[in-house]
């Protein structure tokens, strides 16, 4: 092995946040691509749809790139791929599901033809000098897999998302004879997300949550049954359509995403469904509520989701009563606790039973506790280790565990997006750092909203806005109407005409003290309104609005 080899490790997401998974790993002229996510933004983001990672690097290196791997098809790993290939092509290898579903979202974006490839569990493909292997494991979706990467120093071992579940819905148990046999060869690194590192013992197993709606399913006699889920959890999906075959349900889909992930499933002989069991909403009325179940998305109160928009009875075809059992099976997402107890308030409201998490064992997650991945630790046994997926804290806590697993604390890398790990015969060293940070997409916008409109629109949000509207004349120089005050979001106008008045009277004194200079000069001009106006707002109000002044020449 020559001296000069090395590996490197690139996060560009997924590093000090839960989402916006993107790693590569690097040899020589060769980079591969393990996932590209997305994540939703927090209530800091006024108006951002989505959050995507800085690609700079990959666009510096397209050249390099030989293909992007997919460890499983949720939006955190696969989200962000569509806004990827509209600057670099490349082929893009993953499960038949994870691509069935990301085939759904490059017609949504109306991405052209692009390169796919279906791999199975077991499956070796060929990339530059790198070679990548797919192991099944279990998570909340079909077709997830961590990923082996082979490089001329050894294997780079990829988690993806994870948990060990014996009893599965579908599907083999994760395939720990495999992880341990790469373990034996020699695992030169392994990256491992960390989101549920923090709770101690085992995920409960998926199949908990079947018995827990057959229990339901049983006690509800004529009541219809609401169950909001994610769209992608297919096999939390599957276990409501068995219990509603189990006790003669019909299954109606709601929300646009449910209906293309169970459509896509079905198709791929992931999903198993009598022929008769799924019926249009058109087709409700037909049926006692007793004969229904309704699986929806909005489990995170997502404001134009499907429960959401039912709660607050502006759903076009489905209107609820004092007869239906709404379950939330879905844990919030940390920062959309307040939206989903608002959503369950007002299913309340209407005199609707709700069951949610604390309630009943409605829902387990689909990642890895303690205790799942000290067994990962002990199978894999790395030289080198880099937690991922997680905040701060998670990845804290994940490195603790190594080192309690026998990986020198030396050896262990908390990481940042952008840092590059790189390996090789002598050690393990962080070297300079690579562009990186968070794009957002605002609409059919992709960038164009930095820090400096999210500062405005957050203070627009808290403080509103005050125009100064005047006009001047372009041959003598002096104000020939106005000035006008005109406020949004800052007081009420009618209730507030001697602010208003008072207003317009400092406008016109700092008017009357510019005569003697050029009125012309816009820039100085509409400084001082602006500074004049701010502190006499903030005298009589304590608030800083944002001021505009608006200045037209005739």
């Amino acid at each position: 092995m020559k001296n000069n080899q090395r590996v490197r490790i690139i996060p560009l997401g997924g590093m000090l946040e839960i989402g916006k998974n993107l790693t590569l790993i690097e040899y020589k002229d060769d980079i591969i691509i393990v996932d590209c996510g997305m994540t939703f933004p927090d209530h800091e983001l006024l108006g951002i749809d989505s959050v995507i990672p800085d690609i700079t690097y990959l666009i510096q290196n397209k050249d390099r790139i030989r293909a992007m791997v997919l460890t499983h098809g949720h939006e955190d790993h696969i989200g962000a791929i569509p806004y990827v290939l509209k600057r670099i092509k490349m082929p893009i290898y993953g499960t038949p599901l994870t691509i069935g579903l990301l085939k759904n979202k490059l017609k949504e974006h109306n991405v052209g033809k692009v390169d796919l490839h279906d791999v199975q569990a077991g499956d070796n493909v060929k990339l530059g000098k790198m070679e990548v292997e797919w192991i099944h494991v279990n998570h909340s979706i079909p077709g997830a897999c961590c990923l082996a990467v082979k490089t001329p120093l050894g294997y780079i071992f990829h988690s993806g998302d994870f948990k060990v579940d014996y009893t599965p819905i579908s599907g083999e148990v994760i395939d720990l004879n495999r992880i341990a046999e790469i373990g034996n060869a020699g695992v030169l690194c392994m990256i491992s997300e960390s989101t549920n590192i923090i709770r101690e013992g085992f995920t409960m197993s998926e199949s908990k949550v079947g018995e827990t709606f057959n229990r339901i399913f049983a006690q509800a006699g004529e009541q219809r049954i609401i169950i909001a889920t994610f769209a992608s959890n297919v096999h939390r999906v599957q276990q409501i359509i068995n219990a509603a075959e189990k006790y003669n349900r019909k299954v109606v889909l709601s929300g646009r995403s449910m209906l293309n992930v169970t459509e896509t499933a079905m198709k791929l002989g992931y999903m198993k469904v009598k022929k008769d069991t799924i019926i249009d909403v058109k087709d409700m009325n037909k049926y006692d509520d007793g004969d229904l179940v309704l699986i929806t998305t909005g489990s995170q109160g997502e404001p134009m989701s499907a429960l959401t928009r039912i709660a607050y009875n502006e759903h076009r075809k489905i209107q609820l009563t004092p007869n239906d059992l709404v379950i939330l099976s879905a844990h919030p997402i940390p920062g959309n606790e307040k939206a989903v107890s608002s959503v369950i308030n007002k299913l309340l409201e209407s005199g609707a039973k709700v069951i949610y998490e604390s309630l009943g064992e409605i829902h387990v997650s689909g990642h890895a506790c303690e205790e799942e991945h000290k067994l990962l630790h002990a199978l894999v046994r790395p030289k080198y280790f880099v937690p991922n997926h997680g905040e701060y804290r998670h990845l804290l806590h994940h490195a603790e565990i190594a080192e309690s697993m026998g990986t020198p604390r030396e050896n262990i890398y908390i990481m940042e997006n952008g840092n590059v790990l790189e390996i090789s015969q002598s050690g393990a060293k962080l070297v300079a750092d690579v562009p990186s940070g968070d794009i957002f997409v605002d609409g059919l916008g992709i960038g164009d909203v930095g820090n400096i409109v999210l500062r405005d629109r957050k203070h627009l949000s808290e403080d509103g806005l005050i125009a100064v509207v005047l006009t001047l004349s372009k041959k003598e120089g002096r104000v020939i109407s106005g000035p006008d005050i005109i406020s949004r979001g800052f007081v009420y106008v009618r209730e507030s005409g001697d602010l208003m008045d008072d207003a317009r009277d400092v406008v016109k004194k700092t008017l009357s003290r510019m005569e003697n200079q050029k009125l012309g000069d816009w820039v100085t001009l509409k400084s001082a309104i602006r500074d004049d106006l701010k502190r006499f707002l903030f005298d009589q109000t304590k608030r800083n609005p944002m001021i505009l002044p608006i200045i037209m020449e005739i």
